[in-house]
């Protein structure tokens, strides 16, 4: 396809998800506790893990309303995770999607509950009373709280906090950022390859494709957070450096760093050839990982 159709596919994705999330993330939690929770998570961000959880499950021909409920899920988690990251007891980050924090918004009490709802309410959402198999909402359940916890992105943020004014080896900057973000972004696409059949040959690359791409994303990020400005990425600029973070860019220097995310690109699009599915969107999205400019 096109660069102009690849666009329309993922604008109708996103359109999708949006109007999910808008549906599923509740106005009338008691006490305002819904309107932090929207805010934190409708109207803004790439909506990248939920993109992909949708062009897996079409690359193995799945279960179309499971994978929905999927990238709802992956999202909500997401979101509550840039909630709490964001609070004065971690990043103390007053920026985020271009908008004030939802602490900054809302107060800590309630930006913390905010987080801790839209968790339970990803798990709610993968486990319908009807219309995905138990079998599925059961697999799909696992996967993602493997990839939210200690073994995924609650234990890489324990090891960025931990490290913080500490120099890393190049090998425990990548467990922590495997950890951190890659895990979460390789659980979109496997809860994506979970919704149909891959087979052993396809679930394993589309497992290494999603590792690849996870750690690019964080390289990239890292490239990104030293080299643009607030107003582009959304975010506070140059937070890692000015908290004295361990990066990518800060161990390997800029352009190896760079160099980096190219190879792991090239690696991604290895894992995909080898696949043996009709994975063009996923490759697509790839690319846009590695290109893009926020």
């Amino acid at each position: 396809m096109t660069v102009n159709q690849w666009e329309s596919w993922v604008q109708k994705r996103l359109s999708e998800v949006e109007e999910a999330l808008d549906r599923f993330v509740p106005a009338d939690a008691p006490a305002g506790l819904g309107d932090a929770m929207r805010y934190a998570v409708l109207g803004g961000g790439k909506r990248l893990r939920p993109v992909l959880v949708l062009a897996a499950c079409e690359a193995v021909q799945g279960h179309r309303e499971a994978a929905l409920r999927a990238a709802v899920a992956v999202e909500l988690i997401h979101a509550y995770s840039l909630v709490h990251d964001d609070m004065p007891c971690m990043d103390n980050d007053m920026l985020r999607r271009g908008k004030p924090t939802v602490h900054v918004q809302f107060g800590e009490a309630q930006a913390m509950l905010a987080g801790d709802a839209m968790q339970a309410l990803a798990f709610e959402v993968l486990t319908p009373e009807t219309g995905v198999p138990p079998e599925l909402q059961a697999r799909l359940v696992r996967l993602l709280a493997r990839a939210a916890g200690q073994e995924g992105m609650a234990g890489g943020q324990a090891i960025d906090l931990a490290s913080v004014g500490k120099p890393l080896t190049e090998t425990a900057l990548r467990d922590m950022h495997r950890r951190k973000t890659g895990a979460l972004l390789q659980c979109s696409v496997l809860m994506g390859a979970a919704c149909g059949d891959a087979g052993e040959v396809g679930w394993q690359a589309l497992s290494d494709y999603g590792a690849a791409i996870g750690l690019a994303f964080q390289v990239v990020d890292d490239i990104l957070d030293c080299t643009q400005e607030s107003a582009v990425l959304g975010k506070t600029a140059g937070k890692d450096e000015d908290a004295n973070k361990p990066t990518y860019v800060s161990a390997l220097g800029l352009e190896a760093a760079n160099q980096y995310a190219q190879r792991l690109y090239t690696e991604a699009m290895q894992a995909l050839d080898r696949s043996g599915l009709s994975v063009g969107c996923l490759a697509w999205l790839a690319g846009r990982v590695v290109d893009r400019q926020y």
